[in-house]
C-alpha cells in the first residue's frame, strides 16, 4: 500500500511533469484531464475502467476523460519525447541506459483494454493477457 507522504511526492512528480508536457494540450481543460487520467491509472484503483478512474478524480461522469483519450487533438510523439526528456533530466547519467521490457499480464477475460491472445513472456507462450511495460536499470 502506498503511504501518504509517497503518494504526496508523486502528485508533486506528476504536476512537475505536467508543467513540462502540459503545454501539448492546447488549453488547460484538457490539460487537467490528463493529468487526472494519469493520477488515476497510478492509484490504487482496483479496475482502471473510465467510470473509476473518472470516480478517482472526482468528476462525475467518464466523458471529459473519454475525450481526452478519444476525441481531442494532441500528438503522441510529442508528448513521448517531452517525456523523455524529463525523464533523462530527472534520472540520467551520460553512460546510463534505461531497457523497457515488455511483460504479460495473464487475463481470464477480455474485457480489459489490450487483452487478446499473445506471446507472453510472463507465461512463456501464448496467452490470453494484456501487454504492460517494466523498465530494468536505472540510469539514462
Amino acid at each position: 500500500m502506498i503511504t501518504e507522504f509517497a503518494a504526496a511526492q508523486r502528485d508533486l512528480e506528476l504536476d512537475d511533469l505536467f508543467l513540462t508536457i502540459g503545454h501539448r494540450f492546447g488549453r488547460v481543460e484538457l490539460r487537467r484531464r490528463m493529468r487526472d487520467y494519469v493520477r488515476g491509472l497510478l492509484a490504487p484503483v482496483a479496475r482502471k475502467n473510465s467510470w473509476q478512474l473518472a470516480e478517482e478524480a472526482g468528476h462525475s461522469t467518464p466523458d471529459g476523460l473519454q475525450h481526452i483519450l478519444a476525441g481531442s487533438k494532441w500528438e503522441p510523439d510529442d508528448i513521448r519525447d517531452d517525456l523523455q526528456e524529463h525523464v533523462v533530466g530527472k534520472l540520467g547519467e551520460a553512460d546510463g541506459v534505461l531497457i523497457i521490457d515488455d511483460t504479460g499480464f495473464i487475463k481470464k477475460g477480455n474485457t480489459s483494454a489490450g487483452v487478446q491472445r499473445q506471446r507472453s513472456g510472463t507465461a512463456g507462450r501464448t496467452e490470453n493477457c494484456q501487454i504492460g511495460g517494466a523498465t530494468r536499470g536505472h540510469t539514462l
